[in-house]
């Protein structure tokens, strides 16, 4: 790919005239569920998903694309990110949340290897332990980041895999492509043996893409870090919360076709919305597509919860 300057406008298919839903407005307020699920969003697409251990005596966390970093990035500028913008991770930030024990993981999810996904995942991992699954090129990328090695498991999609009061379902995925010719931002892949370390955005590669369906606590979640899917993969699956990304926009009948493959999910929650140059303490910022989706499934699916938290903000299925 060129140096030119890569636009979450363009990723996501924002129309400059999108509404931003929420500007001004508190989040749509959700009616408590009954689960022993609880979620957690971390903005862009990071979340958090505690369930009961077998014996209910633990509480078990699996975290989805964690990135409470957010260094600024002008992303969703009409100028876009600059390819070159350096990688940072704020150590003392997530020493915060993990030390307090605001913050902790068994589990770390990875659904590609883009900055915005996969930064702040190496050092979580040697703070909180946590096993971490991704491609073999996350985790190359992780390994050159500095992740332990030993904490690092590869996935292809397909895997089923069981846990202590959970299992993860690993969904093979797409990123989204857009544009005239339908492009992917960054795309490449990151050979294991090579150990150089990524310094700025553009080393970040896509290197394949998951999603990831998590149960527990009588209740599942299927989270999707790109906004484009595999239809035939997601016969069966039918979670009870769907985190659904905006955009779309060269996906034919992105939606529609989405929710009936899962048999129209009777929660959905966007993900991948706000604007990740504001940092978590503030509430989010729409970065201009939240309307467009919440429009989009009241058509395809009108039985379906629509379902908006705010940074830092939980739901309990």
């Amino acid at each position: 790919m060129n140096e030119q300057r890569i636009s979450r406008r363009g990723l996501f298919g924002v129309g400059a005239g999108a509404a931003a839903v929420l500007a001004g407005a508190a989040p749509a307020a959700a009616t408590p569920g009954k689960s022993a699920m609880w979620l957690r969003w971390w903005g862009n697409n990071g979340w958090e998903i505690r369930v009961p251990s077998a014996d209910g005596k633990k509480t078990k966390t699996i975290l989805i694309d964690p990135w409470l970093t957010r260094f600024k990035t002008g992303t969703y500028t009409p100028e876009g990110a600059n390819p070159n913008t350096k990688i940072e991770v704020d150590k003392p930030l997530i020493d915060g949340y993990v030390d307090s024990g605001e913050l902790r993981a068994d589990h770390i999810l990875v659904t590609h290897g883009h900055y915005d996904h996969l930064t702040d995942v190496p050092y979580l991992a040697e703070k909180t332990g946590a096993t971490v699954i991704g491609t073999e090129t996350h985790l190359s990328l992780m390994l050159a980041l500095g992740a332990p090695e030993a904490q690092l498991s590869v996935a292809t999609g397909g895997e089923f895999l069981t846990f202590d009061g959970y299992t993860i379902q690993v969904v093979p995925a797409l990123h989204s492509a857009t544009g005239p010719r339908a492009q992917v931002a960054f795309p490449g892949t990151w050979p294991i043996s090579r150990r150089d370390r990524p310094k700025v955005i553009k080393d970040l590669v896509e290197g394949g893409t998951l999603a990831y369906q998590v149960t527990g606590g009588g209740a599942s979640v299927l989270d999707f870090g790109g906004a484009n899917f595999v239809e035939s993969e997601l016969a069966g699956l039918n979670p009870s919360v769907l985190l659904m990304p905006v955009g779309g926009g060269n996906v034919s009948g992105y939606t529609a076709r989405m929710l009936n493959a899962l048999g129209k999910p009777p929660t959905i929650l966007p993900t991948h919305w706000d604007d990740f140059d504001h940092p978590l303490t503030e509430p989010a910022c729409d970065a201009g597509q939240l309307e467009a989706l919440r429009v989009a499934v009241a058509a395809a699916s009108p039985s379906s919860a629509f379902v908006v938290v705010d940074h830092l903000q939980s739901y309990v299925p």
